[in-house]
């Protein structure tokens, strides 16, 4: 009987004995658990994170097919551009230089140089060449008509590249454009396509389009 009762007290001690060690393991496996999922919560984090900012990047900068005659250097860059005020920004881009002779003419190279925040479409050489020679000729040379429809290429305030997917805006002649189109596709007054968008210059966003726009 006595040894009856030895072996179960002794049976007894010893589980008592591997229970702590039984439960700190289950502690264990359990820390290492949640340890594992918050080192897998802070790593899913900062990989969203990193997509965030790389898309605010990518949003900050030129987008289009046009962007790739820009030069990559000198005052025409976009760098260079970036110093500048719109009206002379624009007159170091070759592409523009149609623009900026109609802006000299309509003497409005310094309402464009001071204002503040503006956005400019700014019609490409191509652009001003579909509208036929004669009739382009009879605008330059009427400098009320040249200025409405110059001023009608600028808004008063600045539009990133989210604003222009489905808008409607005020433009400085006081008529209104509208804007449509996602994923740097996008077109002003349903024709006119932006060729090269989000170029920055000193005090104005230019979105480069490949149509003139014209005033209602």
């Amino acid at each position: 009987m006595n040894a009856l009762r030895f072996r179960r007290t002794a049976a007894a001690v010893a589980a008592a004995a591997v229970l702590p060690f039984t439960l700190a393991a289950c502690s264990d496996s359990g820390k290492d658990t949640a340890a594992s999922e918050s080192a897998s919560d802070d790593a899913g984090a900062r990989e969203s994170k990193a997509v965030e900012e790389d898309a605010a990047v990518a949003a900050d900068k030129p987008f289009g097919t046009a962007c790739q005659s820009v030069p990559k250097e000198g005052s025409g860059s976009f760098d260079g551009m970036a110093k500048d005020p719109v009206a002379t920004a624009a007159s170091n881009n070759p592409a523009l230089s149609t623009l900026v002779t109609a802006v000299k003419k309509a003497g409005l190279v310094d309402t464009l140089n001071n204002a503040e925040g503006i956005t400019v479409f700014a019609p490409t050489n191509d652009a001003f060449a579909k509208i036929p020679k004669a009739d382009l000729d009879k605008v330059l040379a009427d400098k009320d008509l040249l200025t409405k429809v110059l001023t009608y290429h600028v808004v008063g305030e600045t539009l990133a590249p989210e604003q222009l997917r489905s808008g409607s805006f005020e433009t400085l002649q006081k008529g209104m454009i509208t804007t449509a189109g996602a994923d740097e596709a996008y077109t002003v007054n349903e024709s006119a396509k932006v060729v090269c968008g989000n170029v920055t210059t000193a005090n104005a966003t230019v979105h480069i389009v490949d149509t003139v726009l014209m005033p209602k």
